[in-house]
């Protein structure tokens, strides 16, 4: 990918090897590939392949599927570089959005009534799947008011894939923060719920600041950091806390009673098997290695 070289060790003779990267043979080995294993990948269920959009749009989606946070997804795959891989999957997610309810019901089929009914129209998706992005693939997602995600992928060997994000943008991003500000507000009057909003507000300033591509997606019941997928979701304040969940994996931490907590297994808002109780801002600093291996982890 982008200035990545592979390299395999020989613990033989204590020599290493480059493995050279390469494209796959024809965009549909790349689809395949994605579809099969969606979820691991890009944090999204497969709805559907080669959608059919009706005779009169005529056209086909390659990829449908529904998020971690309940938004709708439309993938398009390219083998190489293409300048129009984004205006077609702006036409398939047009598509979408005038047909709602024929989406929902895709998805009441193949994941069932409670999945449909929490679609998030609010943040549909398009991810851009391709051998290489050109900058002004990268400038026209940045202008754009839709939710982006481009995704240079990369086959190594046999057996290695290579996904690496080029941009990623969400829509409606301005709108989630209006509504922080506005909720910090009529709070004001209680002081313990102030100091947890602004402590909330604080572990917001960390997490959308672990790296350019973290982008943030309101739900009623918790707000979600994604680097393509989730990788913390942080729920509304408490009155004596604020709690995250993380994808850093909880057998890697040293849980600390009343701080951190393994919840794999267990029923929660957002996703992640890592739960951190935060109470002071010290609790924040204290989480920083934390939130940086949930970053990672995705």
């Amino acid at each position: 990918m982008s200035g990545l070289k592979l390299f395999l060790t020989n613990t033989t003779n204590g020599g290493v090897a480059e493995v050279a990267p390469r494209l796959a043979e024809v965009e549909a080995d790349v689809q395949g590939l994605v579809e099969a294993h969606m979820e691991t990948l890009l944090g999204v269920r497969f709805l559907a392949s080669e959608y059919g959009t009706g005779p009169v749009h005529g056209g086909r989606i390659d990829s449908l599927g529904l998020d971690e946070n309940g938004s709708p997804v439309v993938i398009e795959y390219k083998r190489g570089i293409d300048a129009g891989v984004i205006n077609q999957g702006l036409f398939y997610l047009a598509w979408l959005m005038d047909h709602r309810a024929e989406f929902e019901h895709l998805v009441r089929d193949r994941l069932g009534v409670t999945a449909a009914s929490q679609v998030l129209w609010s943040g549909p998706r398009l991810i851009c799947i391709a051998g290489d992005f050109t900058r002004y693939d990268v400038h026209a997602v940045r202008e754009h008011r839709w939710s982006i995600d481009l995704v240079r992928y990369r086959l190594f060997g046999s057996d290695l894939l290579g996904l690496e994000t080029v941009a990623s943008v969400r829509g409606g991003m301005q709108v989630a923060r209006r509504a922080r500000r506005q909720r910090v507000t009529r709070s004001a009057g209680d002081a313990r719920s102030a100091a947890m909003m602004e402590l909330a507000g604080a572990v917001d300033e960390v997490l959308l600041g672990l790296g350019d591509g973290v982008t943030r997606v309101e739900r009623k019941q918790y707000r979600a950091y994604q680097r393509l997928r989730n990788f913390a979701c942080l729920i509304p304040p408490r009155q004596t806390k604020v709690v995250a969940y993380l994808k850093a994996d909880p057998n890697d931490v040293d849980l600390v009673p009343g701080f951190t907590r393994d919840v794999s297994g267990l029923g929660h808002h957002g996703t992640g098997d890592l739960e951190v109780q935060l109470r002071t801002p010290s609790d924040v600093e204290r989480a920083q290695d934390l939130f940086r291996a949930s970053y990672a982890a995705v």
